[in-house]
């Protein structure tokens, strides 16, 4: 072993090799400093007295399957120009750290690939080091987002665990990076954001939510310029959870045992969208034999399927006269659900129809909430709510599949 080979394969500096020892299945090299080389670690004077040393242990990168680690007398020095003792500078570990910086990148490096406890266990370190190693790199590096050039952005809640857990997220549409992560939901979860927004000077273009009362308070207050576009799946889904809600009425209304035969079962086929229909399982006739027993079903459904083409349409002149023509449509229909939903979509009509103006939506956003889901299944939860937080943060960095 030489000083030559410590410089190349463990990034050691400035150091001298002195020797090595084979003890209990680990590899330790011995190391010191040349006094030359001696710095005050406040000013960089060379002007310093040696004051002795302090023994320390540093885990390195492995070699093979054998932990390695460092032994190194770390010394003190009187410096002339500050007139006080300090321990000198180490080159190759951090402060208050038991590894080396080498140690740090390999550790994070098998991260991308592994567990956390996979990764302690090939390392033959405790948990809870790996994890404050990726703790220390996720807040270095996603820790404070720079929200400055934000231009179009989305907003939703995510559920985190039983009962009303939930966590607010802010994703930037441009890039596709999480720059806030809230705790609870509603007004309250979004002010540290809309704190740190105005003290970055950001410009915000367009915001895309669904049509909740405190998104759009929320964002009239505080973001009175931007465009305001209500997130059309959103739209969608609250037509579907409405007409689920008619086929189990009008199932419970049914008269006969024929007539329970037939709408039994049907409300999965009732929001499915037409060319998704399996015919091998003879879907087509089931769900028209449903829609002709009931009229009101049959308004609900086909108008359901006339929603969608709010979002298709060549302009927002023309979006505009169709959804005027459906919300007509549905107040004639005497269906009181649908009657309900018409007043909605009017009352919101500004910003769905915003969609022609930034064609955004909260899909992205659903997409991460995805990958959210499948860390948190992988980590089988998460204890620390920092920790996940960070986690999220540097979440479209991140990549999952699966192995075997």
């Amino acid at each position: 072993m030489s000083t030559s080979l410590m410089y190349h394969a463990f990034g050691l500096r400035g150091y001298q090799y002195v020797n090595s020892s084979y003890e209990n299945g680990r590899v330790t090299f011995r190391i010191n400093q040349p006094r030359d080389q001696f710095r005050c670690p406040d000013c960089g004077s060379d002007n310093v007295w040696a004051q002795g040393s302090a023994p320390r242990t540093f885990r390195s990168v492995p070699i093979g399957t054998k932990p390695t680690q460092i032994h190194f007398a770390v010394p003190r020095v009187y410096c002339f120009v500050c007139q006080n003792v300090r321990q000198v500078k180490l080159h190759f570990a951090d402060p208050c750290k038991r590894y080396t910086r080498a140690f740090e990148r390999y550790a994070l490096d098998l991260s991308r690939h592994m567990t956390i406890k996979a990764v302690a266990e090939h390392l033959q370190v405790s948990w809870d080091t790996i994890k404050a190693i990726q703790a220390a790199s996720l807040q270095r590096r996603f820790g404070t987002p720079k929200l400055g050039k934000l231009k179009q952005i989305a907003i939703d809640e995510i559920a985190i665990g039983k009962g009303h857990d939930y966590l607010t997220v802010v994703l930037d549409l441009i890039s596709g990076a999480v720059v806030f992560v809230g705790d609870g939901k509603g007004v309250e979860a979004l002010e540290p954001f809309w704190r740190r927004l105005r003290r970055s000077r950001a410009k915000i273009e367009a915001v895309a939510t669904d049509m909740g009362r405190p998104y759009i308070r929320a964002v009239r207050d505080n973001l009175p310029t931007a465009i305001h576009v209500f997130d059309h799946f959103h739209v969608v889904k609250l037509f579907n959870d409405r007409l689920s809600a008619l086929s189990r009425e009008l199932y419970q209304q049914a008269r006969t045992n024929t007539e329970r035969q037939i709408l039994k079962g049907t409300r999965w086929l009732l929001l499915k969208n037409p060319e998704n229909l399996d015919p091998q399982r003879n879907e087509q006739q089931r769900l028209q034999d449903a829609l002709e027993l009931n009229t009101p079903l049959t308004m609900a459904y086909y108008l359901k399927d006339d929603l969608r083409q709010l979002w298709s349409q060549p302009n927002k002149r023309t979006a505009r006269r169709v959804l005027r023509d459906w919300i007509a449509r549905a107040r004639a229909s005497g269906v009181r659900m649908l009657e309900r939903m018409g007043d909605t979509l009017e009352a919101h009509a500004k910003g769905i129809l915003a969609f022609y103006d930034y064609p955004i939506s909260t899909g992205p956003l659903e997409g991460t909430n995805t990958k959210i889901q499948a860390m948190k299944r992988q980590a089988y939860g998460f204890r620390d709510r920092k920790f996940y937080k960070l986690k999220i943060l540097g979440i479209h960095e991140s990549q999952y599949a699966l192995v075997g």
